[in-house]
């Protein structure tokens, strides 16, 4: 198995990327019995077949006084592609299609990579699939799932449960309102954090 350091930067970047996605839906209905939960708010975030929003980011690193700033576009369509491509401070995308990574960089190389090679990223991928996806299942198998608040201001916690992902992210927050997401933390293990704050675009 190669866990190498891009496990660990591309990773954070994807997870923080990719829950921005499922944006345009209906609000999260509570079930029959009147409670509105973890599984209602997954099944509504599971019906988005294509959606693009734009995001802010900044990451606060140890190292550096000022967080590091970045802008761009997020999109997601269903079942499997997940995009991230950063327009400020300057162009780079991510884009995963089934099991390839590939990743353009500013002075336009690419990079493909098989995300089988690289475990940790292959979890944090397939976990985040679940959650677009809806699948409940998947996603506790990977991940202990809080959700705090009420449809119309929530937020949902991820805590990784293998070891090998809680030596990168120790825990994921997202923010939303009824089904829109409108803010995502991921805190580093190390203690370095990212946060991203994502606008949809007008249908």
């Amino acid at each position: 198995m190669r866990n190498r350091p891009i496990d660990r930067v591309v990773a954070c970047c994807i997870v923080a990327a990719a829950l921005a996605w499922g944006l345009a839906l209906p609000a999260p209905a509570a079930d029959d019995g009147g409670t509105w939960g973890v599984a209602q708010l997954m099944r509504e975030l599971g019906r988005v077949g294509r959606s693009q929003a734009h995001f802010t980011e900044r990451r606060y690193l140890k190292v550096l006084k000022a967080p590091l700033q970045s802008s761009g576009t997020l999109t997601y369509t269903a079942p499997d592609k997940l995009e991230k491509r950063t327009l400020k401070p300057r162009p780079e995308a991510m884009v995963i299609d089934g099991e390839t990574l590939e990743i353009e960089t500013v002075d336009g190389k690419r990079h493909t990579l098989k995300l089988r090679d690289y475990p940790v990223l292959w979890a944090f991928v397939e976990s985040i699939r679940a959650t677009l996806g809806g699948d409940i299942a998947t996603l506790e198998r990977f991940y202990k799932v809080e959700l705090e608040g009420v449809p119309a201001r929530w937020q949902l916690y991820l805590a990784p449960r293998e070891r090998s992902m809680s030596r990168v992210i120790s825990q994921i927050r997202i923010g939303g309102t009824a089904a829109r997401i409108e803010l995502i933390e991921v805190q580093e293990a190390g203690g370095d954090r990212s946060v991203m704050k994502v606008v949809e675009d007008a249908p």
